[in-house]
């Protein structure tokens, strides 16, 4: 299994690289104005400066020639350099990465501890009040994009109250609404999947026996339900991830967060290519990262595949 993940990263590496590429270079607009523009402000630039932009990074150069000298600077895992700061493409993410994944961790871990246990509950009492209550509330926050759910608690918690800031970095207070914003969308769904688990387990018939032989609901519920209605739960993360790390840039940039989110928009805007391949081939290979984690976990929650 890992031999075929690290296939996949190494396709990845190449497809997400070769789309940011061709789609950057496909843009309209002179590349060298914008690059010259992130590095003196648009008020200081000018067609001289942008001439000199474009002589000292052989922008003019086919557009072959310079594919395939990325491709060969990343075969020798060289992303190159910023072409807007001049600093190495893997110092800056480093840095960005980090604020990401705090970021990433912060709304998991909020999700967890808001879906699922509320799903196991309606599962245990599927069609009950609290299971066609929780039902809608997925349904809304999950049919809200990321952008209107952070608005929504910047209003709520920034605007009305004053609890929280409404953007920024530095304290820890600055995280808990972009983080909120990701882990309701999260614990949306897993919410739904955790009680349709539940609901499965709760009348299967080894379920039924364990009540039979004389356990307590509660004991029934922890040493027969939990673990089985947790697998597809952990499996669905997975697909949880693609839209982690899709909100992870609409979140960053509408809170001002500095991640890879939020860098990925600024090089976008700046065409800075290798800061574009870079943050997309970091944020491609931390989706299979991900995904390997979630299988490994699923084979030790499940002794059924550890022996298939």
């Amino acid at each position: 299994m890992l031999l075929q993940r690290l296939f996949q990263a190494g396709l990845v590496a190449w497809v997400v690289g070769t789309l940011t590429f061709v789609l950057t270079r496909s843009l309209p607009g002179d590349m060298a104005y914008r690059i010259a523009a992130g590095r003196y402000g648009h008020d200081m630039v000018n067609t001289t400066a942008a001439e000199a932009v474009r002589a000292e990074l052989a922008l003019d150069q086919p557009a072959l020639g310079a594919y395939f000298g990325w491709l060969w600077d990343l075969i020798q895992l060289d992303l190159g350099r910023s072409l807007v700061s001049g600093e190495p493409v893997v110092a800056e993410l480093w840095h960005q990465l980090g604020h990401s994944l705090g970021l990433a961790a912060l709304a998991v871990l909020l999700s967890l501890l808001l879906g699922p246990p509320l799903g196991l509950l309606a599962g245990l009492k599927p069609n009950g009040m609290l299971d066609r209550v929780s039902e809608v509330a997925a349904s809304v926050l999950r049919a809200l994009p990321p952008f209107a759910v952070g608005l929504i608690l910047i209003l709520i918690f920034s605007v009305t109250l004053g609890w929280l800031p409404a953007a920024g970095h530095g304290r820890s207070a600055h995280g808990v609404l972009p983080a909120l914003t990701l882990a309701l969308a999260l614990a949306a769904i897993s919410s739904r999947v955790a009680r349709n688990a539940m609901a499965d387990v709760s009348q299967s018939a080894y379920y039924a026996f364990s009540r039979t032989k004389g356990l307590g609901e509660r004991l029934s519920f922890l040493r027969h339900g939990l673990r089985n209605a947790a697998v597809p739960v952990v499996a669905y993360l997975g697909v949880q991830f693609v839209y982690l790390i899709e909100g992870v840039v609409v979140v960053e940039t509408l809170f001002a967060w500095p991640g890879i989110g939020h860098a990925l928009v600024h090089a976008i805007v700046a065409r800075d290519v290798p800061m574009i391949q870079g943050t997309a081939l970091v944020m491609g290979l931390m989706f299979v990262a991900l995904n390997t984690v979630v299988d490994l976990l699923c084979h030790w929650l499940d002794p059924r595949r550890r022996s298939a």
